[in-house]
């Protein structure tokens, strides 16, 4: 089939979905505190900060980060129109304008306090763990993923522990929808715990601004430290935990005595034998022991069959506030992982592995507006899941939906905009598969 290529004078827009981000950045103060703020340099602009904020918000919820990427949507009416801009501005000062802002501590801090709001602001979904008791808690994943700026000079790109230049932030996020409720660029070389004791206290006072519910922090071995179970057990900011150790010294065969001792023993099959339990231990500089849940798996002889002449032994020891069996906090630490996924979402989605600027404090700024960005996103994804499932396309019911399914369905949906008796609207296509998802979606948003 030979198609005859033409151009109309319809205004069509194939990312309809920007009236949805509009509609959540309106229950924010962004604009309002933004404008508020003073840039050395930048007087009076005729572009305000929240429009240049908000543009490149606009780019970022499309999962684009280059600046340039800024320069098709200045001709376009509705990217204005659906995030409530009166001027979209130029790639360079879009550039020009981050690099200024990101010298003010203040931006930092009014995005990072907004995109926190915006989850309670807007009734977000949030699910937590039940345990024995009908005890719940809200998961507060953190963690450190390094990001590949291999082959740049940008400004504090270094060696991470992946082996590769890069950096090294680290994120929190709440809840099993995983919003972001954290979030900080670090050079690449930066140990995990480098000012990780002064984030968790954000990170933990960002939680209670959204919601009451008890908490449960959960970190990997990298953050083993008497500092942040000392943050954790004191009154202003005690949260229950599980932080995997790092064993340091401690050999395996000493846990090996422990658990034959006090552990609870099982055949997992032949030559693999298991033991869990937990016993007490107190931490450098602790007056008082603290939970230790541990697991040791002891090999004779490998899945394969093949014969073992020493018997290999695997600890794995975790500090908890729980009082849980140790399988039901080992099971609640591994769950954990699933924040790998959301940093995928940060890097591949919203395309953030490699950082647009070379100077470390806009990127730092960028990561900000990430955070932003990614939440916005997680916030429409979940509440699909919240309408009735009869008008969302999608045989197999989620319980979260990854960035890039919202991007793809919603976000970049395409329709037709009309002006007509004094109010704009958004036509769709006769086969629009997502038009009832879309349509019930922004009738919640915008209540």
């Amino acid at each position: 089939m030979k198609f005859v290529i033409e151009q109309s004078n319809e205004n069509l827009t194939p990312h309809s979905g920007l009236a949805l981000v509009g509609a959540l950045l309106d229950k924010t103060n962004l604009k309002k505190r933004l404008n508020q703020t003073k840039i050395v340099g930048v007087a009076n602009p005729s572009i305000s900060h929240w429009e240049v904020i908000t543009s490149y918000v606009g780019l970022l919820c499309q999962g684009k980060n280059d600046f340039d990427h800024i320069e098709p949507f200045r001709e376009d009416n509705f990217f204005a129109l659906a995030l409530g801009l009166n001027t979209t501005p130029s790639s360079p000062t879009l550039r020009q304008r981050i690099d200024a802002g990101a010298t003010n501590d203040l931006w930092s801090q009014v995005i990072s306090e907004e995109s926190v709001e915006l989850i309670k602001s807007s009734n977000a979904p949030l699910t937590p763990l039940v345990l024995d008791g009908n005890r719940k808690y809200l998961p507060v994943d953190t963690d450190v993923s390094p990001f590949d700026n291999s082959k740049t000079k940008k400004e504090a790109v270094s060696r991470t522990y992946k082996g590769y230049d890069g950096y090294a932030p680290i994120f929190a996020y709440l809840g099993q929808e995983g919003y972001c409720i954290g979030a900080e660029l670090r050079p690449g070389k930066d140990h995990y715990q480098k000012g990780t004791v002064d984030f968790l206290r954000r990170v933990i006072n960002n939680a209670r601004r959204i919601t009451n519910q008890p908490l449960l922090m959960r970190l990997d071995s990298g953050n083993d430290s008497a500092d942040n179970l000392s943050l954790f057990e004191a009154e202003q900011t005690k949260v229950d935990y599980i932080i995997k150790r790092n064993l340091r010294r401690e050999s395996s065969e000493m846990w090996l005595n422990i658990a034959e001792e006090q552990g609870t023993k099982y055949i997992e099959r032949e030559g693999k034998t298991v033991y869990t339990g937990s016993t007490m231990k107190k931490p450098k500089g602790f007056d008082t022991p603290v939970r230790i849940a541990y697991k040791v798996v002891e090999r004779t002889v490998l899945a394969n069959g093949q014969i073992l002449l020493v018997p290999d032994v695997t600890v794995d020891t975790y500090w908890v506030s729980l009082p849980d069996p140790a399988d039901t906090v080992i099971g609640l630490y591994h769950e954990h992982g699933t924040s790998e996924q959301f940093h995928s979402e940060f890097k591949t989605d919203l395309d953030l592995e490699r950082l647009p600027s070379g100077k470390f404090a806009t990127n730092a700024l960028i990561l900000l507006l990430g955070m932003l960005s990614y939440n916005i996103l997680r916030i429409i994804g979940q509440l699909t899941v919240e309408l009735d499932q009869s008008v969302v396309p999608l045989r197999k019911k989620a319980h979260r939906r990854r960035l890039r399914t919202v991007i793809q369905n919603l976000i970049t949906i395409a329709s037709r905009l009309v002006y007509h008796a004094r109010q704009y609207k958004l036509r769709f296509g006769r086969f629009s598969p997502w038009l009832n998802t879309f349509k019930q979606l922004y009738a919640v948003l915008r209540a």
